[in-house]
């Protein structure tokens, strides 16, 4: 019993990390291109982040030291790949951070007083407890990973139940081919878990046999809740979607926007210390003030100045920091073979062929979201 709480603690901490504002922007570019578009990319790009997702737990377990994704750039790619990785994921965290807090702004601010004229006070309340649950360390990670994540698939199997009968098949049959690439870069951002993985070899510790699975089942079950959630949105409301997708329904189902950036902005924020301890080797208590404050002040800064909507800053950070640390993964995955120092539990088969074209269709993703 204690053995199947840990391998599902493991998985729910990747499941966690992956779902967060990105699944709520899904039903918009899906509904814009076409159901059938956005399912093409959510397999496709599903598809390829499952490969590096084990290529990074492969590295983490060719590598007896514990580090950040940067700390293993860095020793298996040099100081080059580490400083370029490190921008990208940060890049990434802080993209995601400011998103969610954008998301759970309104979300909140819609569900206490109908409309989102509150948000900036929401955002900062939801900031200050995030930040507060972050002191509190590993411990409570898994405790809100798990609980977070079982919330998740109840409200979306709750939706899929309550509202399946409604789905007209005409809006499903909708496509704009002129929009084929619009999903890319939201798709690429709701999947992305990469931070979160060396975590996961921690939390698994001498049950190292059981990542690989547990990174292919926490991988998995984002990709079939995105199938569920989006048939359901674009089904029921056709193009009829606001850009948080939470918003175009009732209270009940905003609760699910609240839930899934919960859970993925404290994960992330974690992974994100741990780079500043462990890679940059900060101290604690300088690396909390980058972790808690940075994200407050980034948010104000766009807020105030008004640089970006929600659907933008997704598919931009889904794009550069997933396009880039993708493709720096497979070549950290590659030379891990060669130079690590640990005997891997399980090994994933790569040479430059597959490198050089999953890298290049994540080149022409960056591409097509920048320009």
């Amino acid at each position: 019993m204690k053995f199947q709480k840990r391998f599902w603690a493991t998985a729910f901490t990747l499941t966690g990390s992956i779902i967060g504002a990105g699944i709520l922007g899904l039903p918009y570019v899906f509904s814009q291109s076409g159901f059938l578009i956005g399912i093409f990319w959510l397999i496709f790009l599903g598809a390829i982040m499952m490969f590096v997702n084990l290529s990074l737990g492969e590295v983490t377990l060719r590598t007896k030291k514990i580090h950040q994704i940067p700390g293993y750039a860095g020793k298996y790619l040099g100081k080059w790949g580490k400083r370029i990785l490190l921008l990208a994921v940060m890049f990434g965290i802080y993209s995601a951070l400011l998103a969610y807090l954008i998301g759970e702004g309104q979300i909140l601010s819609k569900l206490f007083f109908g409309d989102v004229k509150y948000a900036i006070y929401f955002a900062f309340g939801f900031w200050a407890v995030m930040t507060l649950l972050l002191r509190e360390g590993l411990r409570n990670l898994k405790k809100v990973e798990l609980w977070g994540v079982i919330v998740i698939i109840g409200i979306i199997l709750g939706i899929f139940i309550g509202l399946s009968q409604n789905i007209n098949p005409n809006n499903l049959n909708y496509y704009d081919v002129s929009n084929f690439f619009l999903p890319f870069g939201i798709v690429l951002f709701a999947l992305l878990g990469f931070t979160s993985i060396p975590e996961l070899r921690i939390e698994i510790k001498r049950r190292e046999k059981l990542l690989k699975k547990a990174i292919i089942v926490g991988t998995l079950i984002p990709i079939i809740l995105y199938f569920i959630f989006t048939l359901v949105f674009v089904g029921v409301l056709g193009k009829n979607i606001s850009e948080i997708s939470t918003l175009s329904f009732g209270n009940t189902i905003i609760v699910l926007g609240i839930f899934t950036m919960m859970t993925s902005y404290f994960v992330l924020s974690f992974s994100l210390r741990d780079i500043f301890i462990y890679d940059l080797e900060k101290r604690r208590s300088l690396a909390f003030i980058f972790v808690s404050i940075s994200p407050i002040l980034i948010y104000f800064f766009f807020i105030f100045f008004d640089l970006a909507s929600f659907i933008r800053i997704l598919g931009i950070g889904g794009a550069i920091s997933g396009g880039i640390t993708g493709i720096l993964i497979l070549l950290m995955n590659i030379k891990a073979k060669e130079k690590g120092n640990r005997v891997p539990e399980f090994s994933i088969p790569i040479n430059w062929f597959v490198i050089g074209i999953l890298s290049l269709i994540l080149i022409i993703g960056i591409f097509l979201e920048l320009f």
